[in-house]
């Protein structure tokens, strides 16, 4: 199995990333394409993602959730396979999902963020960054031993709940 640096030392053509709605939504409308740091431009996107969803009801905001997790298996998957290269950086609608997940405690339903948006959706995008690029267990365990689109995604949907996990307690003080 190539590094994750060896992955990415290739580099795709914007043009077709840009072209096929396929890559274009796994790399997060182009954010993935960025050289430095496309998991964190990525996770940028999922605050947009996460604000337009905010004001749905929890059952709705779950059931979404679970339907981008699930397209999101796909559509990485599909990335994955036409660009010959598991898991590429720039492959980052898992960051945008896992994002939606970390920033769930903000929900105005569970009436728990006392201190305001901006800082919990700060806190919760440090939080969720922490957890994807640390991979603290089992975050590595699923990310060594999964394949596919479930496992281009399953890591950061893990380091989401985590990452959830703890803007939930801070939110509790």
């Amino acid at each position: 199995m190539q590094s994750k640096s060896a992955r990415n030392a290739w580099r795709p053509n914007a043009r077709e990333i840009m072209t096929s709605p396929v890559h274009l939504l796994a790399f997060g409308l182009g954010s993935g394409l960025m050289p430095k740091g496309p998991g964190t431009a990525g996770t940028v996107v999922g605050i947009p993602v996460f604000v337009a969803m905010m004001h749905l009801s929890l059952p709705v905001f779950a059931a979404l959730t679970v339907v981008l997790s699930i397209f999101g298996c796909w559509v990485c998957g599909e990335s994955a396979r036409r660009l010959g290269v598991h898991d590429y950086g720039g492959i980052v609608f898992d960051e945008i999902v896992g994002y939606v997940i970390a920033a769930a405690p903000l929900l105005p339903v569970l009436a728990l963020n006392r201190h305001g948006l901006w800082p919990g959706l700060i806190a919760a995008f440090v939080l969720f960054r922490i957890f994807d690029i640390w991979k603290p267990w089992p975050i590595s365990w699923l990310d060594a031993r999964m394949q596919g689109g479930v496992g281009i995604m399953v890591d950061d949907l893990v380091a989401g709940v985590f990452a959830a996990l703890v803007l939930l307690a801070l939110l509790a003080i």
